[in-house]
């Protein structure tokens, strides 16, 4: 499930994923707001991830195509993205792919959340 955080920094997006990650958790919250924030030419955004149980074979698929459509597409709109976990495979594998992700990306433990936040909103 991935929702999104209310409580951001001004000129900032949040969300928190947890659980099994759905194609709908795509469509219905993250690429809508990932699409507003494109309209704006800026994006600083915090992904926290708490847990993963599961991606659906879907939600592989919305991924691909929201990296092409909202990433590679509005490249220059991408200013940092903040990564927060303790699930260490996907810090690893962020740290693997960050030179292809745009813009500047931070990778923080669940306990350094508001360090990851006022980086992300600098």
């Amino acid at each position: 499930m991935i929702e999104k955080i209310e409580e951001m920094p001004a000129g900032t997006i949040g969300f928190r994923a947890s659980g099994r990650l759905t194609r709908s958790d795509y469509r219905d919250v993250l690429q809508p707001a990932l699409r507003e924030a494109v309209e704006t030419g800026s994006i600083r955004m915090l992904f926290e991830l708490t847990s993963l149980t599961g991606v659906e074979p879907t939600a592989l698929l919305e991924d691909i195509k929201t990296g092409l459509d909202l990433g590679l597409a509005h490249r220059s709109a991408w200013k940092k993205s903040a990564i927060v976990t303790d699930v260490d495979w996907v810090a690893k594998a962020f740290r693997v792919f960050a030179p292809l992700v745009p813009g500047d990306v931070g990778i923080y433990r669940l306990d350094q959340h508001d360090e990851a936040l006022s980086w992300l909103a600098a």
